[in-house]
């Protein structure tokens, strides 16, 4: 995929922070985008006004909840009939919050799971023919906790974790004609809620570019691993700042 002009993007979660930076990213290189959200409607609009000032008519909004599988399989054939083609799909819609394992509940673990496991797998299973048909590229997002876990966050590591193995078993299922990588962030951006500054500053400390990364470097690893890494599948990128190479 040497060219990205007029290719099409389905971006999940794609409104805001990691999502919205990935979807100017892949705009710039030419994309046409459906850019997926749940709840965030406002920032949606905005994101698409920003980008159709840029390029008319480039992006297509759609709504929906990723745990209602039936309407996650209605999405993707709603994507390509409207932009006539699937190229890419980039899974990055995700929830995250603590769950101790002495009050963690099976409903935190059904919409943990769901956004961040099960979705994107019948999200693959869906756009495959597409993808298929136009040799194209699936990106996850996992996180660098798939490997290292978060304490207090059991369900959501263990949901990253599955991720990381479907991002692998995926790459040997589709491919030749599909490449499937990940993207794991470090701390790109902290959680909207929950984290107390010297938190923050221990997880600064602790690795060793002493900075918090942008969105925009993981955007930037998307659009190398579906523009230039053509001999790259399977595999998994940590934009981290050199935190998993710490104690």
């Amino acid at each position: 995929m040497t060219t990205l002009q007029d290719k099409v993007a389905l971006i999940t979660g794609g409104s805001r922070r990691i999502g919205a930076a990935t979807a100017r990213k892949l705009h710039a290189l030419g994309m046409r985008l459906v850019i997926h959200y749940r709840n965030s409607a406002t920032d949606a609009e905005q994101l698409r006004a920003e980008l159709c000032e840029v390029r008319p008519e480039s992006v297509m909004l759609i709504r929906g909840d990723l745990a209602e599988i039936a309407k996650v399989k209605n999405l993707v054939r709603e994507c390509a009939s409207e932009m006539g083609q699937l190229d890419v799909l980039v899974n990055n819609a995700s929830v995250f919050y603590p769950t101790p394992i002495k009050s963690a509940t099976e409903d935190q673990w059904q919409e943990i799971m769901d956004t961040n496991l099960k979705a994107p797998f019948f999200l693959a299973q869906a756009a495959a023919p597409y993808l298929t048909k136009s040799y194209g590229v699936i990106i996850n997002i996992t996180d660098i906790y798939a490997d290292r876990p978060l304490s207090d966050h059991p369900i959501y590591n263990a949901a990253k974790s599955g991720l990381l193995s479907l991002t692998k078993s995926l790459a040997r299922d589709l491919g030749p004609e599909v490449r499937v990588n990940a993207v794991a962030p470090g701390a790109i951006m902290w959680p909207e809620q929950g984290m107390d500054e010297l938190s923050k500053q221990r997880m600064i400390s602790r690795t060793p570019l002493k900075q918090v990364g942008d969105p925009e470097e993981i955007a930037k690893t998307i659009a190398f691993l579906v523009q230039d890494a053509e001999f790259i599948t399977g595999q998994v990128i940590n934009v981290d700042g050199g935190r998993t190479i710490m104690p």
